[in-house]
């Protein structure tokens, strides 16, 4: 018996010639378990294990396992001096140092250039919003469990936000719209917060306090596949720094749950279609795959592979035609009819902690020159080239470079040493030769790589920076 082609995996056989086809296993771990989690029954061992058709697939596996721990960001964080946590802040808030908060600049950063040039204005929304928002969004049904609730001196309560869009539909809400003023592009790179179960908390993969690059775009139904295309422009120019392969999956509505998502059949029919049409129309190759919508439409998620050949979710494009119908907005058409427009969600890198935990373990911490908290470490031989190191430093920080200076009294095999553990990208090495010559003895991750002019230093890596290389 076999209802809804639901096949039980639990129970065996799998295969009909073990030994055969079974040859190439490890056994990984074991671990208490109680029956059916009920800690008054028995306790039972349960046995984790992994099998592949070949020895070189399991051996691959076992060693990217291994490696992904040596990797884990949670390390890296500690060691390279990133981001800490505090027991009396609270588990999932995440507080990051100087260096962590370079990188979360310079993502910042990138993400304002590319939304600016494709016409997103940046808005500030509070951190506080009346229940009857989300209650009038449809997330207070969804996701009542998971909001911190707020109370001041009166009797009005708040939450906290845990999301962005429902301020978003208020300021487009704040005056009288025009076809002309279409598409109206909002932009913001700010937290939300969600009350996760503690024991789903993981590093900055899983926090309490979610900072997104959330931006929301209120068009006519004809702008919908260009504004898609934007987005999807966007993305692409995002990740064209980083190494990832992406793919991209259509995620639709599960049409056995209809009851799971706001709005009628229509209406999801035609948003689906619509992002289908915007993807065929820009030779995109996807893969499509029910259930996996949001609540209030489909989207075009983006999924990249990092180099331990580990899979993330991260992009989003987002089709909405409930949330606008249920804050009644509209804007006039060219015949002077109001019309409600159509609502797109878009997010580049997701969850930004989450990114950059992703971004730790892809790169065990040896981020991209133009993403390292500190991109230049100047590295005097002894206290007398100190005050020549210290204007080395000063060119850099002139041009735009960060740059720091060793100070400490140590050799400088132990300088060196401490450099390539903070995985700092560039070393430059200063010693009476140097002084003499206006030099720096230049030692980056590919070794050494002999003396240089500062000045040509500095004008080279200021323009890899730029570039982004």
């Amino acid at each position: 018996n076999d209802p809804g082609n639901f096949l039980d995996l639990c129970r065996g056989g799998h295969a009909e010639d073990p030994k055969a086809s079974l040859k190439h296993f490890k056994l990984l771990k074991v671990a208490g378990a109680y029956w059916r989690g009920d800690k008054d029954k028995k306790m039972l061992t349960r046995i984790y294990g992994t099998a592949f058709a070949t020895a070189e697939e399991l051996e691959e596996y076992v060693h990217l396992q291994e490696e992904a721990k040596k990797r884990d960001h949670r390390k890296l964080g500690q060691q390279l001096d990133l981001f800490t946590f505090s027991p009396l802040v609270g588990a999932g808030l995440p507080l990051f140092t100087p260096r962590g908060t370079a990188i979360r600049d310079e993502l910042s950063k990138l993400l304002t250039e590319l939304q600016g040039v494709a016409g997103y204005a940046k808005t500030d929304i509070p951190h506080l919003a009346k229940p009857e928002l989300y209650k009038t969004s449809g997330h207070w049904d969804k996701f009542g469990d998971s909001l911190f609730h707020v109370k001041g001196k009166g009797d009005e309560p708040f939450v906290v936000k845990p999301m962005n869009c429902p301020h978003h539909t208020q300021i487009f809400a704040s005056r009288s719209r025009s076809y002309r003023d279409l598409p109206i592009r909002f932009a913001e790179i700010t937290k939300v917060y969600r009350d996760e179960q503690a024991g789903e908390l993981l590093g900055l993969a899983r926090v309490r306090s979610i900072t997104q690059d959330d931006a929301h775009v209120f068009c006519t139904p004809d702008q919908v596949g260009q504004e898609i295309a934007t987005a999807m422009g966007i993305i692409h120019d995002f990740y064209q720094p980083f190494d990832f392969e992406l793919t991209v999956r259509l995620s639709l509505s599960d049409s056995a749950n209809p009851d799971a998502y706001l709005g009628t059949p229509e209406i999801w029919k035609s948003a689906e279609s619509s992002l289908r049409d915007a993807l065929n129309e820009h030779g995109v190759e996807f893969v499509e795959e029910e259930g996996e919508a949001a609540f209030y439409g489909p989207k075009i998620d983006y999924t990249a592979t990092d180099s331990l050949k580990r899979r993330w979710q991260l992009a989003t494009v987002q089709l909405d035609l409930n949330m606008p119908e249920r804050f009644e907005l509209k804007y006039t058409d060219g015949d002077g009819n109001p019309q409600t427009p159509i609502m797109i969600h878009r997010a580049i890198s997701g969850a930004q902690e989450r990114f950059i935990a992703v971004l730790l373990e892809h790169y065990n911490g040896h981020l991209p020159l133009w993403l390292s908290p500190t991109q230049v470490i100047v590295l005097p031989i002894s206290d007398e080239q100190l005050p020549y190191a210290q204007s080395v430093a000063e060119q850099f920080t002139a041009a735009g470079v960060r740059a720091e200076v060793d100070q400490r009294t140590e050799s400088i095999g132990k300088k060196i040493r401490n450099a390539e553990l903070m995985r700092h990208p560039v070393m430059l090495i200063v010693g009476k030769k140097e002084v003499d010559a206006d030099t720096v003895a230049v030692r980056d991750q590919d070794g050494d790589q002999g003396s240089k002019k500062t000045a040509t230093v500095v004008a080279d890596l200021a323009k890899q920076i730029a570039e982004r290389i």
